[in-house]
């Protein structure tokens, strides 16, 4: 297991948050895929590039690199289209279908960089619930690691962003969480490498169970299995 958190966080949590890529689905190989092409097109070290595509919007991806006679806005828009047409290969993290239908529809949402559209397609795709309440890249004027999405997320469940917990799994995430205020929760199904973390993980759902007390408030538990 990544980090040296303890395995499950103690706390009772009014709504858990979720980013989407990598934390209840892992989309590392079609979204690969569409970069590597991008980054080539354009005479990028598509090596050194990858890393940085996780977790953020592409807008602000490319917006970072400052390619000279490059619109971030519709480069991003190109790679959110064939984003849009390449779900090959994109599954859930294990167990993350089943935690989510376990949840009670109020008390979850997920927190996403990637537009409405290609949200919801890879969310079939992989079998993952739509929740009630969606954040996208659409819904907030900056991305992570600015806390806004997650901000957003706590307003629209009517809950304290202090009473929520965050699952993460890439930095930008991670430190969004941090700045929202919230506790967080590393998710490393999708981590080739070890990552040190002060906050707790879990490698996947497979174990982890979620109740709710009387007051409404979510505690999580081990399965044992």
């Amino acid at each position: 297991m990544s980090g040296h958190g303890p395995s499950l966080p103690e706390g009772r949590y009014a709504a858990l948050l979720f980013d989407m890529d990598g934390t209840v689905l892992n989309s590392i190989a079609a979204a690969e895929r569409i970069w590597s092409a991008w980054a080539t097109r354009h005479g990028l070290d598509v090596a050194a590039f990858l890393p940085t595509i996780h977790g953020a919007r592409a807008v602000d991806t490319i917006g970072r690199l400052a390619l000279p006679g490059v619109d971030p806005e519709s480069e991003a828009e190109g790679i959110t289209m064939a984003e849009i047409d390449d779900v090959e290969g994109i599954v859930e993290v294990p167990g993350a279908a089943h935690f989510l239908r376990s949840l009670p529809a109020a008390n979850w949402a997920i927190v996403t960089s990637a537009p409405k559209a290609l949200a919801i397609q890879r969310m079939k795709a992989a079998g993952i619930p739509v929740p009630a309440v969606l954040v996208t890249s659409e819904d907030v004027a900056v991305g992570k690691p600015n806390p806004d999405c997650y901000l957003l997320a706590a307003k629209r469940l009517e809950v304290d962003i202090a009473d929520c917990l965050i699952f993460e799994d890439a930095p930008v995430g991670i430190a969004a969480g941090d700045a929202a205020g919230a506790p967080v929760l590393v998710v490393t199904s999708t981590h080739n490498h070890p990552m040190d973390t002060p906050h707790a993980t879990i490698k996947n759902y497979e174990r982890i169970v979620a109740k709710a007390d009387q007051g409404g408030f979510i505690q999580l538990g081990d399965r044992g299995i």
